[in-house]
């Protein structure tokens, strides 16, 4: 509840009266057998809302038992009569009444409205790069380079041993190895928002190869190649499927994630219950239930509807839901969308992260346009610490890992002693058709996978092998090393997840800073650097233009020119951004695969 709670203890005989919703000053009321003010009783009966039958209140005890209580509690005249059996079956929807102590802490509670003078905590939602195959040659390189940046890295390696030794002790590692989904424990992908995959299936020289792998860092042009260790199936293409299982859920996909609601063929409903001023002695209330037909295209949605009332110090409604029995980690988002049909008043949607009954909400307030569907976003960054209407200023920063309930409200109050401006008492509704988590714009990358090029043009109709590089001419010798790479490229491209896919032709020791040719298709042949591959990995993840693009690069170099680099005269760092911005969207070298084979 977003409340203030204010009581008026005297004698044994007098009333006790909750105030809930940031009234500023305390209520004290005598409760006497009085009816309801005619005129009020009237308009809220008309309403097509089904009251819940009250309570009787006797004054000989307070007692939170249903039982004590079969009739309504009766006010001073021009007062409204409290339903308290409405206020207990409130406290027992959400997980049963608070505790004892905690209850009649509020009833003796009085607070002050301070006007708040210190600026609310930004929330921070920065994130771990998780690097996959970082003892290999491009993503050894690609943690040094992150480390370099101040980015917080997670290493994912098989061996750990090997790994620490490569990377130093103090390394942030995951054992474990992605062609075995039992190692791939949830746990470990905790705060990863965003990946580098550089594992490969290993090709080795079939004679063996030197203590410092001379032979591979040559490429396979200069030996005979063969698989060493799992096969290409198991690493490209099973070993894909079970990573982005695992990441899936931290690194987020574009379309967002469905919290509530009617979308498409999807839908997702929640517990939602009433929580209004019923509970510090009001008269309002409200429900939330599905409209069948009433969506934006003639569907269901949902629909929190009600009456409020200012009548005993009140003036709010609002439905919340049942704690999730699991956190929502909504960590790899950065804030909630609604869809609804305004009415041109302003809500609040609270966001808890606590399953206490009584404690922080994180609030934020939206304007809505009469009589229009509208989609709000609400940032995260955007959510104030709210505590009985009052900000919060030493509240810990808002945690989207750990939501564990969500409430909307429409209330005659703001925040700290301010009043909402669109307020008017009487019926309203607000219907609601979904509420999603999203990515904001500009989305970036949160999987950077490092291919090969060639992986189409094994089975292109009409291509001249023996133009071609060994691996494209000894694919099935190599047990399908790039038709596999392919099958790994397409399950990242149909798993929503924002991405760029790499695709390097021969990769070399050389140092980076040769001038570089991006090519889409997959048509050219040459060789780059892994230094400068591990560059363009991180600068992808920083960039919009690379998102979901699919590209090969190599340098202007040829393989009969070594390329080398003066230290006392490095070349320029590149803006990488100048070759993402010339790709295109969808263009992957698949395209060819469904041409005809060209005549002879």
């Amino acid at each position: 509840m977003e409340c203030c709670y204010s009581t008026k203890l005297s004698s044994p005989s007098s009333s006790v009266v909750l105030n809930l919703q940031g009234s500023s000053s305390p209520v004290g009321r005598r409760l006497s057998r009085k009816t309801l003010n005619p005129g009020l009783q009237s308009s809220l009966h008309s309403k097509p809302l089904d009251r819940l039958q009250p309570f009787v209140y006797r004054r000989s005890s307070f007692s939170l038992s249903p039982r004590t209580y079969k009739g309504p509690i009766y006010a001073e005249a021009g007062k409204q009569s409290w339903d308290l059996g409405r206020f207990l079956k409130t406290l027992y929807f959400f997980n049963g009444p608070p505790s004892p102590a905690k209850f009649f802490e509020f009833l003796i509670e009085k607070l002050s409205n301070p006007t708040p003078s210190e600026p609310v905590k930004a929330m921070e939602n920065s994130g771990i790069v998780l690097v996959v195959g970082a003892t290999g040659g491009v993503g050894r390189r690609v943690v040094d380079i992150l480390r370099k940046k101040g980015l917080p890295v997670r290493v994912l390696a098989r061996n750990e041993e090997k790994a620490r030794r490569m990377l130093g002790p103090d390394v942030d590692l995951i054992v474990g190895d992605i062609t075995k989904e039992s190692t791939l424990v949830p746990e470990y992908f905790k705060g990863v928002k965003k990946v580098i995959h550089a594992a490969s299936v290993i090709v080795g020289p079939k004679e063996g190869d030197t203590p410092d792998r001379a032979k591979y860092s040559q490429g396979i042009k200069f030996f005979e190649p063969e698989i060493k260790g799992d096969s290409p199936e198991m690493v490209e293409y099973i070993g894909m499927k079970n990573l982005i299982n695992a990441v899936k859920g931290g690194v987020g996909l574009r379309s967002g994630k469905l919290l509530y609601g009617f979308e498409d063929n999807l839908s997702r409903e929640l517990p939602w219950g009433a929580l209004d001023d019923v509970v510090m002695g009001g008269v309002s209330e409200s429900m939330f239930q599905v409209d069948p037909t009433g969506g934006e295209n003639g569907g269901p949605t949902g629909l929190f509807k009600g009456v409020v009332s200012t009548a005993n110090n009140g003036g709010f409604t609002s439905v919340r839901t049942r704690n999730f029995s699991v956190p929502e980690d909504l960590f790899a988002y950065d804030g909630l969308e609604l869809r609804l049909k305004g009415d041109g008043r302003r809500y609040k949607l609270i966001i808890r992260t606590s399953p206490d009954w009584d404690t922080v909400g994180y609030t934020a307030s939206f304007d809505t346009v009469r009589d229009q569907w509208q989609s709000i976003r609400l940032p995260f960054s955007s959510l104030r610490p709210i505590f009985r209407a009052r900000t919060v200023f030493d509240a810990p920063p808002f945690n989207p890992s750990k939501i564990i309930s969500m409430q909307l409200m429409f209330s005659k109050f703001e925040y700290d002693g301010k009043l909402n401006p669109t307020f008017v008492e009487g019926a309203f509704q607000l219907p609601v058709s979904s509420i999603r988590a999203y990515i904001s714009d500009p989305i970036m990358p949160r999987f950077v996978h490092v291919s090969s090029a060639g992986v189409t043009r094994p089975e292109r109709p009409g291509l001249d092998l023996s133009k071609q590089p060994p691996a494209v001419r000894l694919n099935k010798e190599l047990g399908f090393i790039l038709t596999y790479k392919l099958k790994g490229e397409d399950l990242i491209r149909e798993s929503g997840i924002p991405y760029t896919i790499v695709r390097p032709c021969a990769l070399t020791e050389e140092p980076a800073g040769a001038d570089l040719i991006f090519d889409q298709g997959d048509n050219i042949t040459g060789k780059i650097s892994r230094e400068e591959i591990a560059r363009i990995c991180v600068a992808a993840l920083e960039s919009p233009y690379a998102c979901d693009k699919t590209f090969e690069v190599k340098s202007v170099i040829p393989f009969s020119e070594p390329f080398t680099v003066d230290p006392e005269n490095p070349p320029p760092e590149k803006d990488y951004n100048l070759y993402f911005k010339n790709l295109k969207d969808g263009i992957t070298g698949k395209e060819l695969l469904e041409q005809s084979p060209v005549p002879v």
